[in-house]
Order: C-alpha cells, then sequence, then structure tokens
C-alpha cells in the first residue's frame, strides 16, 4: 500500500516521527495574529481537529514571542497535544533569546537562511538560533524560499556561472542556488553543535517544475528529512491542482517525509481546508488513510436527477463530521470505502467493489436503491427517506465490522 521511499534520517519533533520509514506527516499554519492568544487557539483547535499533525505559527513580534507559551498552556488543558512550530524571519534570534517561554514551548523552529540576516550579521544571528535550538534540545526546519534566496550566495553563484565557457540558463542557477543554500545551511548547523538528525530541509518555490527539479536533486545529496509543498499555491481550484501536481510527483518517486498545502482561503475560508487537501493527497496515492473515502460517480445523462449528488455529499459531511469519534473508538475505520452511485450502468459494480455501497435509480430505472457490503447485496431501500436510512446503515457497519479500542 506505499511507495518505496528515499531513505532519510529520523526526527522527532514533539513525539511525531519525521523521516526514515515512518507515515508522511501532515502539517498545517496558523494566519491569526500569534499575540491574538484565544484566536490563535482556536484555530489551531480547528486545525488539529482537520487532522493537522504538526501547526506552524507566525512568531514575528515580541508580543507573538509573549503569547507562545500561553497558546500552548491553552492547548495542554484542552487536551489538544499537536506540536507547534516556530516560524522566525529577521529578528528570530532576538525573540528566543529574549524569551526563553517561547523557545522552550516550541516543538521546532523554522529558520530562513535567506533573511536571518545580511552580510556580516548573517552567520553570527544564525548561530544565535542554532544554539537556542541546541540549548533546548529542538530539532530546526531550514526552509529556503526563492522569493527570500540569500541574495549574496545567489549573486556569487550568478557570477560564477557567467564565467563558464557554456553558462547554464539563469533559472537553473536559481535552482542551483536554492539547493546550495539549504544544504550549506544545514552543515554550518552542524558544525555548531545541532545533532543531524535534528534538522529538517525544505526549498519551497511557486512552480511545479521548479519545485520537482530543486528537490530532486535535495533529495539525492542529503538524508534529511524533506517538507515538501508549494509557497503561494494559490486559490481554490488552482492551488489544490498545482500543490498535488508538485507534491504527488515527488511523493511517487519517494521524496517528501512532511508536506503541506499552502492554499490562500477564500474570503472568510476554513483554513482547515488546506490539512483535507493535503490527507486527500495521500490517502488517495494509497500512501495513508485518514477517513473513510466516499467514491461518487460524475454524473451523466442517465442520472438527471441531482438525488445521488446530494446524497454522495451529505454522506461525505456525514463521514467527516463523525471521523474524530469514529477514529478515538474505532480500529481501521479509515480504511473503510463508501460508493455512492447514481444508475446501474456501473453502480452495483463499483458498490461491490466498496467496503459499502448504495446504487440508486438513474432516469427511467426503477425507483429502488440496492445496498452491498463487502460485495454482498443485503437490502433495498425505498421511499422518501432513502438518506437517512443509509447513512444509518453506515453506522450500523462501522459498529459491527470494525473492533472497538480498549479503554
Amino acid at each position: 500500500m506505499s511507495h518505496p521511499r528515499r531513505k532519510s534520517l529520523i526526527t522527532t519533533v514533539g513525539g511525531v516521527r519525521v523521516g526514515g520509514s515512518s507515515p508522511i506527516v501532515v502539517q498545517s499554519m496558523t494566519n491569526t495574529d500569534t499575540a491574538d492568544v484565544p484566536g490563535t487557539v482556536e484555530q489551531v483547535k480547528a486545525l488539529a481537529r482537520s487532522g493537522s499533525e504538526l501547526v506552524r505559527l507566525t512568531v514575528n513580534s515580541v508580543e507573538a514571542a509573549a503569547a507562545v507559551p500561553a497558546i500552548r498552556e491553552k492547548l495542554d488543558q484542552s487536551g489538544v497535544k499537536v506540536p507547534l512550530i516556530g516560524d522566525f524571519h529577521f529578528n528570530g534570534h532576538k525573540l528566543l533569546k529574549e524569551y526563553p517561554g517561547c523557545a522552550e514551548a516550541l516543538a521546532k523552529y523554522r529558520i530562513n537562511p535567506g533573511n536571518v540576516g545580511r552580510g556580516s550579521k548573517r552567520d553570527p544571528q544564525f548561530a544565535e538560533m542554532i544554539e537556542t535550538a541546541c540549548r533546548y534540545n529542538k530539532p530546526v526546519r531550514i526552509g529556503v524560499n526563492w522569493g527570500s534566496l540569500d541574495q549574496d550566495l545567489l549573486t556569487r553563484m550568478m557570477d560564477e556561472n557567467n564565467a563558464l565557457p557554456e553558462p547554464l540558463d539563469a533559472r537553473e542557477v536559481m535552482r542551483k542556488a536554492v539547493v546550495a543554500s539549504a544544504l550549506q545551511s544545514a552543515e554550518r548547523a552542524i558544525e555548531l553543535g545541532l545533532p543531524r538528525d535534528h534538522i529538517i530541509l525544505s526549498a519551497k518555490v511557486s512552480g511545479v517544475q521548479d519545485l520537482i527539479a530543486i528537490y530532486t536533486d535535495m533529495a539525492s545529496r542529503c538524508e534529511f528529512p524533506l517538507h515538501v509543498g508549494l509557497t503561494e499555491a494559490g486559490m481554490g481550484s488552482k492551488g489544490i491542482v498545482a500543490s498535488t501536481a508538485g507534491i504527488a510527483n515527488l511523493l511517487q518517486a519517494g521524496i517528501g517525509d512532511t508536506i503541506r498545502v499552502s492554499l490562500t482561503p477564500e474570503p472568510g475560508g476554513d483554513r482547515s481546508q488546506e490539512v483535507i487537501v493535503a490527507q486527500e493527497i495521500l490517502q488517495t496515492m494509497g500512501l495513508r488513510s485518514f477517513t473513510p473515502m466516499v467514491i461518487a460517480c460524475p454524473g451523466c445523462g442517465r442520472t438527471t436527477s441531482t438525488y445521488f449528488q446530494e446524497l454522495a455529499q451529505r454522506i461525505q459531511s456525514h463521514i467527516r463530521h463523525r471521523m474524530p469519534e469514529w477514529r478515538k473508538e474505532y480500529s481501521g475505520v479509515e480504511d473503510m470505502t463508501v460508493a455512492v452511485m447514481g444508475c446501474v450502468v456501473n453502480g452495483p459494480g463499483e458498490s461491490k467493489h466498496a467496503s459499502l455501497g448504495i446504487s440508486l435509480p438513474g432516469t427511467g430505472e426503477r425507483p429502488v436503491a440496492p445496498v452491498y457490503e463487502d460485495g454482498e447485496k443485503t437490502v433495498t431501500l425505498k421511499g422518501d427517506h432513502i438518506a437517512e436510512e443509509f447513512q444509518e446503515l453506515v453506522e450500523q457497519y462501522i459498529t459491527r465490522k470494525y473492533a472497538r479500542k480498549a479503554g
């Protein structure tokens, strides 16, 4: 059920194992003002409920740094143990030094080598952050982003390239500079005392082909766990498609130990959508199971009624709503598949392949809906309450099929 994974070191982030043969980890990031403790706590809870296994916070000010311990405390009091990652830029060295409670409460630090400092300040400020990570025994993600790439490194590599008899294309040099920044920063962190198995690397770009080329190169040159995802993927279907295209290509090649889908939410939209998309990428590729999959036909001229569409949506919403409780109570329920089909052409066959399936009548077909459990027809539903009755059959199937967890 899994694709061959590139061999990497194992890093532990607040009890969550990243790398090696560990499951690929889903993470997300809040978009609240971190200084707003109640608002940030509520969003972290929502992301954790959706299945985010790591949650990153912006730590960009003294107010944000001061708020982190309170956020951690309130989450713990609520029983939400999801590890928190601090995202630092420009002033991270000062904030970690001046707010030891923040440094202690975070499970991991994210450092961008492109903006820890310019010129003579870069190395000592990077060193300060690494020394803090060593002091508190925290892992570090060295996260390069080509929107904030180390300009001194890029300029040097461009100059070296221009001196070659056959210079590379500027975009290719940019890709190489992204990889070089990540690898050189990791080696410097090791020189400063950070254990090799406390490092995760990322190299975020916004183009799918650039992402694939950069991570393929980086994966071949190091053994660090890799955090994969497009940066600024975009909004709606564009962001989902671009992220899926890039991340799935790398996962298929065995590259990637933790992923994030960086979607721009619709105004007032649900931040948790990025978690659901990340889970669905992993589950549809057969790499992990998170929630029962609903298989539904797209509809055609044989299915002019919208009833099966409404039922599919209703069942999928019901499953997502109930999954947190099911996950606590039953073992293996996330592997279940549910088919909601709209006519007799593929309906019975797809329903037989699923754990539980229903084949609704298409246009002109008899107004009955046979239900299949594990390939066998068990009952035929009729009338005005098919949705409610099928929903109850899903509940009964889970209760009967999956073992209750102890305690």
